[in-house]
């Protein structure tokens, strides 16, 4: 496993990992290591405990001597140089370079120059600094601003398509000028292209396709990854997108996912096992600068100790297609998969073949910190029922909607379930408790089961069998045509919904302390792939308004708003929102490639579904972000 710090919960994203792993830093370590390697042995100062990361992204820096801290109470400690020695006795070591880790070798020089070994040079991690012209914020360099980076699944090969779609909400913050630069990797992790976009102010739309990226460069057909650093935003580091991957030349493929959570997990959890017909391809995308080892990845059926080991070397930025099949060859949906991928990868994508059809959806980040919570069992009535996962029923006349609870963290024994069922304006329609299901359970409930109109359902937890619960609810939920073979998947974890008390940061979705509710969500176009939708759900773990008061505002490319329309949801409702009826045809047309809706409400926080629905039935469907 990578001996590197990425995200937790309290502390939130690590910037250094991001300022180690961009690639133009990644290019400078290795120049770096090679400079080491060439000058002989090689004494660290880690003054702000930075090696460990620095020697696990990077290659190999030649003969380390040892490594130097002047923290009294670190001496002695294990590195990965051996144990920790004292600043003090760094003028004595027998080496002919002293690198110090820090991104700051000016001042750190001017403060230890009297301790360098005679003769010795100093080198520090200066060199991997990215430009001036690169930073958001200049005066300093580890700042979160300066690495809004991220990572896009990126094809355009055998009839398949990829376009990544966003919209420049750093303005909401004050940004001016934004601008993207971008780095597009191949299969074999070489550089196909390295360019800048500018993103227009006042939110504009990010539109990103792959088929016009190929012919601005004259690329063959690709499949790799597309590295993404926003350069001038504010107010926001993370880099969020719809992706769609579409059919061409005939190919009627039709899905979409959403951003690649830029953050590297020991674990991955919602791949599921083929079923009949199917062929699960997992992508691995080496996220880094240094190869994973044969054997570094795994796969397991979820639950089970056994370990299907992925013998393979995956190169610097290369992109790989592992087959499930070939892995774990006896296991069949429902079955569940995990994945341990040894922090290699950033949320990595799988895609499901069947019928000449193809569907991408992304595994979730399992965590390994959570434990247990008994306070959920016994909240309070003020929040009712608690943690709810929405999720929308599509018209069973025309669909099947399955669902499949998913354990998101390594500690998770049991899922003790109960599913709610809903129609457009919250009246109950069904009930059916799950269990007190196991970790390696195989329950995909078809919500037909349960005779229950359009809508939406919730998963909630239900103790009355026992079992426990963390409020890292998490659930694969799967829409399949019943004419067309067409198909769906999305995934996503619960939260508390609407209530005025809160318990452990629920709910969510603040505008400043609470109380009071908000929504902002994301809406692309339908870009030409069809009509764009959404199911919005306004959830309620206990009773709140009575109805939404939600806005539904129309852009076009360059941001401007050129329509806006009300709507009201029934609490504990939903309702189904086409752009080109609401607005109408002519507005969404006007509102060109890259169009998009913004939804606000400021009296409750809704969930959604987005995707496009085609006239000859494919569609794509995924949970909605917001900004």
């Amino acid at each position: 496993m990578l001996d590197i710090r990425t995200y937790d919960a309290q502390a939130g994203g690590n910037v250094l990992y991001k300022a180690l792993a961009h690639p133009l830093a990644a290019e400078a370590l290795s120049a770096l290591a090679a400079e080491l390697r060439a000058l002989g042995p090689v004494a660290v100062y880690d003054p702000e405990g930075m090696f460990a990361m620095v020697r696990a992204l990077g290659p190999d820096l030649g003969v380390v001597e040892g490594l130097y801290v002047h923290d009294a109470a670190l001496v002695g400690q294990p590195t990965p140089c051996g144990p920790a020695r004292a600043l003090t006795d760094l003028a004595g070591a027998p080496v002919a370079v002293v690198l110090a880790a820090t991104f700051d070798g000016g001042r750190i020089h001017d403060r230890i120059a009297h301790l360098l070994p005679p003769g010795a040079r100093f080198l520090s991690m200066d060199a991997l600094r990215l430009p001036d012209r690169m930073l958001t914020v200049r005066e300093r360099y580890l700042d979160r601003l300066n690495f809004a980076t991220n990572h896009a699944f990126f094809r355009d090969q055998e009839g398949l398509s990829t376009r990544l779609v966003s919209a420049n909400y750093w303005s909401r913050y004050g940004a001016r000028a934004v601008r993207l630069w971008l780095r597009l990797f191949g299969a074999d992790g070489k550089v196909l292209a390295t360019w800048e976009q500018d993103v227009a102010d006042d939110g504009g739309s990010i539109v990103i396709d792959s088929q016009a990226v190929r012919a601005r460069f004259g690329l063959p057909a690709f499949t790799g990854q597309l590295f993404v650093h926003a350069i001038g935003v504010a107010g926001h580091d993370v880099v969020k997108y719809a992706l769609d991957t579409y059919g061409t030349d005939g190919n009627h493929s039709l899905s979409v996912t959403h951003d690649a959570n830029a953050w590297p997990s020991d674990r991955y959890a919602n791949l599921p096992a083929p079923d009949v017909g199917e062929d699960v391809v997992l992508w691995v995308q080496n996220s880094h600068a240094v190869p994973i080892p044969p054997g570094a990845m795994s796969l397991n059926r979820m639950g089970e100790a056994h370990h299907a080991s992925i013998m393979r070397e995956i190169g610097p930025y290369q992109t790989a297609a592992i087959r499930v099949a070939d892995c774990l060859p006896d296991l069949a949906w429902p079955a569940q998969i995990e994945l341990r991928s040894g922090r290699h990868v950033v949320r990595p994508r799988y895609e499901v073949i069947s019928a000449h059809r193809t569907r991408i959806a992304h595994l979730n980040v399992e965590r390994a910190d959570l434990r247990p919570d008994p306070g959920i069992a016994n909240l309070p009535e003020s929040f009712g029922r608690g943690f709810l996962l929405p999720f929308p029923i599509l018209d069973p006349a025309r669909f099947l909607t399955i669902v499949q609870p998913v354990p998101m963290a390594e500690s998770q024994a049991t899922l003790p379930l109960r599913v709610d069922c809903f129609d457009g304006a919250g009246n109950p329609t069904g009930q059916k408790f799950l269990g007190c299901l196991p970790r390696d359970h195989d329950l995909a409930l078809d919500l037909a089961q349960l005779g229950v109109p359009e809508g939406h359902a919730e998963l909630v937890y239900d103790f009355r069998d026992g079992g426990d619960a963390d409020g890292w609810l998490h659930a694969l939920v799967r829409f399949q045509a019943r004419d067309g073979g067409h198909a769906a998947e999305t995934s996503f974890g619960a939260h508390i919904f609407n209530t005025v008390m809160t318990y452990r940061g629920e709910p969510q979705s603040y505008s400043g302390p609470p109380p009071g509710l908000t929504t902002r969500l994301f809406l692309k176009g339908g870009n030409g792939l069809g009509h764009a939708f959404c199911c919005l759900i306004y959830p309620a773990s206990a009773d709140w308004r009575p109805h939404s008061r939600t806005v539904l505002t129309l852009h076009d490319q360059a941001g401007r708003a050129i329509a806006e329309s009300g709507l009201e949801i029934a609490c504990s409702g939903s309702a189904m929102v086409w752009p080109h009826r609401l607005f109408g045809a002519e507005a969404v047309e006007q509102a060109g490639l890259g169009g998009y809706v913004m939804i606000r409400d400021t009296t409750c926080r809704l969930f959604g579904y987005h995707g496009v629905m085609r006239d000859e039935g494919g569609f794509s469907l995924d949970h909605m972000f917001g900004f």
